[in-house]
C-alpha cells in the first residue's frame, strides 16, 4: 500500500504537486490556509481535508510541506496545533526555500521526538508543477531519501540526492542565486540597452538562441518583451527573502560576496519602493523607472 501523503501549501507551486501526487494514486490530504480554490478541486478528484496540521499529522504517514520559508515551516511544524504535537512518528519533506541552519538544527530537534525532517526543495515553475517535471534537490540520509523518493518523483522530472539534511537547501540557494543574480543583470542591461536606443525586441533578438540563452532568460524575456505578466510567476519579495538567506549562509561561512550583495539589494530596492507582490522579470520595470525610461 502507498503511504498516506499530506500537504501543506497549495500556492502556485503546491497545488500542480499536490494534484500530480492524488492523480498517480496517493491517499492525499490537504489543508486550506487562506483560499480554497485548489483544495476544493482536490477534493473533487477524491482529496482528503484536514482542520489543521495536528489532525493533518494524525492521518497521513508523511506530509509534504511547499510553504514560504524557515518561519512557516517551524510553525507549521511546532506551532500551536502543529504536526509535532500529534505526537506519532511522522516524515516531512520541506519543498520550502529554507534557510539551510534552521533545517539542520530543525531535523536534530524532530529526530528525538520520532519525526524525520529532509529538505526537498524545487527548481523550474509552476508550469513544470502541473506537469510533475520538477527539478528537486533531496538533502537527508541514503535511507530517509529512498523513502521520500517515490513521493518526490510524482511531481518531479529530475531528483537529485544532495547530501545530508540541510544540503538540499544549500543547494537551493545557490540555484536561487544564479537565477535572480540573472534576473538583476538582464534588468540593467536591458535599462541601458533602451538608453542607448536598442530596444528589447532587438536585445531579445541578438541573445536569443544564441550563447546566452537559457529557459530562465525565455521567461524573463517572454513578460519584457511580449508583456506576459506570468511568464515567471515568482515574487519579488520571495526573491528578497531567499537572497537574505544567502546573505545569512554567506556570512555564516565567513565569504566576502559583492556580487551577492549587489543582486541582493537590486531586489530589496524593488520591494522597498511597493513591487514586492510583482514577479522576478518586473525587476527590469523598477530599474527603468530609476533611470527614467520605460521598456513596454
Amino acid at each position: 500500500m502507498k503511504a498516506r501523503i499530506g500537504f501543506i501549501g497549495l500556492g502556485n507551486m503546491g497545488a500542480g504537486m499536490a494534484g500530480n501526487l492524488l492523480r498517480k494514486g496517493w491517499p492525499l490530504t490537504v489543508m486550506a490556509h487562506r483560499r480554497r480554490e485548489a483544495v476544493d478541486r482536490l477534493l473533487a478528484e477524491g482529496a482528503q481535508e484536514a482542520t489543521s496540521p495536528r489532525v493533518m499529522a494524525e492521518m497521513v504517514d508523511i506530509v509534504v510541506l511547499c510553504v514560504t520559508g524557515s518561519p512557516e515551516v517551524e510553525a507549521t511544524i511546532n506551532g500551536q496545533d502543529g504536526l509535532a504535537s500529534a505526537g506519532k512518528p511522522l516524515m516531512v519533506i520541506d519543498c520550502s526555500t529554507s534557510d539551510p541552519a534552521v533545517t539542520v538544527r530543525l531535523a536534530a530537534d524532530l529526530k528525538s521526538r520520532g519525526i524525520t525532517l529532509i529538505d526537498a526543495p524545487l527548481s523550474r515553475t509552476p508550469k513544470e508543477a502541473a506537469e510533475g517535471t520538477l527539478d528537486v534537490m533531496i538533502g537527508g540520509s541514503e535511507e530517509d531519501v529512498a523513502r521520500a523518493r517515490p513521493v518526490v518523483e510524482a511531481f518531479a522530472g529530475r531528483v537529485i540526492h544532495t547530501g545530508p539534511v540541510g544540503t538540499g537547501h544549500t543547494m537551493k540557494l545557490l540555484n536561487n542565486f544564479l537565477s535572480m543574480g540573472y534576473a538583476a543583470l538582464y534588468s540593467e542591461a536591458l535599462v541601458l540597452g533602451q538608453k542607448a536606443g536598442l530596444t528589447p525586441k532587438v536585445f531579445d533578438s541578438v541573445i536569443r538562441g544564441g550563447r546566452m540563452d537559457c529557459p530562465f532568460y525565455q521567461t524573463f524575456a517572454d513578460y519584457v518583451v511580449n508583456r506576459n505578466e506570468f511568464a515567471h510567476v515568482f515574487t519579488l519579495n520571495n526573491a528578497l527573502k531567499d537572497m537574505t538567506y544567502l546573505a545569512s549562509f554567506a556570512q555564516s561561512v565567513r565569504l566576502v560576496n559583492p556580487v551577492g550583495a549587489a543582486v541582493r539589494n537590486s531586489f530589496a530596492g524593488a520591494v522597498a519602493a511597493g513591487s514586492g507582490e510583482r514577479f522576478v522579470p518586473m525587476l527590469s520595470d523598477f530599474i527603468a523607472k530609476q533611470n527614467g525610461v520605460e521598456l513596454a
